[in-house]
């Protein structure tokens, strides 16, 4: 599901689409993030490095919505409408600056969210890790999507509002005013902005990736919403 329609009724339908099974995705529960082989976990990660004339065969849209404002360098990536829950903050962070998010679409779904935050390719993937769960499975570090919208953000939108009411308030209306994405700022005359947009096939539990140079240093940051299969946009028995 996708779009306003689906997400209007969010209040009234969260207890029922929590048992929906998450997204499945293979994964070794006993992977440390500093020894983890991306491979197995996600064939689309190299999505980001495919050309026009790939992205066209392949079926995938790619637009960018805008860049997003990181005061501190430190990301979340979330299901903005679960309340009452911590918004995980990634334990890597990266230089302050604004930076482009980019959609990559596919039948009719977000497949990935996208930031990069320089040029290049990666040489390496690492999973992004939220600060939490550094020190125990990584693989814990996926996020819960309970309302078919997904967010990223700086850290110090948490701190921007009056109160969590206040800004539980604030993201809730805000996804319930776009079709597929949105950027917006939460303060007039205030460059602090997020970035929201749909979530592939609706709800799950989705994962990020850092995309590295060989340096180590961050080129991308990837959330893969498993609508792709080997980053192939097409139905998988149209796919080659």
């Amino acid at each position: 599901m996708s779009g306003w329609v689906e997400r209007f009724g969010f209040r009234l339908g969260r207890l029922l689409r929590a048992f929906r099974p998450a997204a499945s995705t293979a994964i070794p529960s006993s992977a440390a993030s500093t020894e983890w082989d991306s491979a197995p976990a996600s064939s689309n990660l190299g999505v980001v490095a495919l050309s026009e004339a790939e992205i066209a065969e392949r079926k995938i849209t790619v637009t960018t919505i805008g860049e997003l404002e990181l005061p501190t360098g430190e990301i979340i990536a979330c299901d903005p409408l679960i309340t009452g829950l911590e918004r995980p903050v990634f334990s890597r962070k990266v230089r302050p600056g604004r930076y482009p998010v980019t959609l990559f679409e596919a039948q009719g779904r977000v497949a990935a969210a996208v930031l990069r935050f320089g040029h290049g390719l990666p040489v390496r993937w690492e999973l992004a890790a939220f600060a939490r769960d550094v020190g125990t499975s990584s693989w814990k570090s996926g996020f819960i999507v309970d309302d078919n919208v997904a967010s990223f953000m700086d850290k110090s939108i948490l701190t921007l509002m009056s109160g969590p009411e206040e800004l539980d308030g604030y993201l809730a209306d805000v996804a319930c005013s776009f079709d597929r994405f949105r950027m917006d700022n939460p303060l007039d005359g205030n460059p602090l902005n997020l970035a929201m947009f749909d979530t592939g096939w609706g709800d799950g539990n989705y994962y990020s990736f850092w995309g590295l140079d060989a340096a180590g240093e961050p080129l991308v940051l990837m959330t893969d919403f498993e609508v792709l299969e080997n980053a192939d946009g097409r139905k998988s028995d149209l796919a080659t």
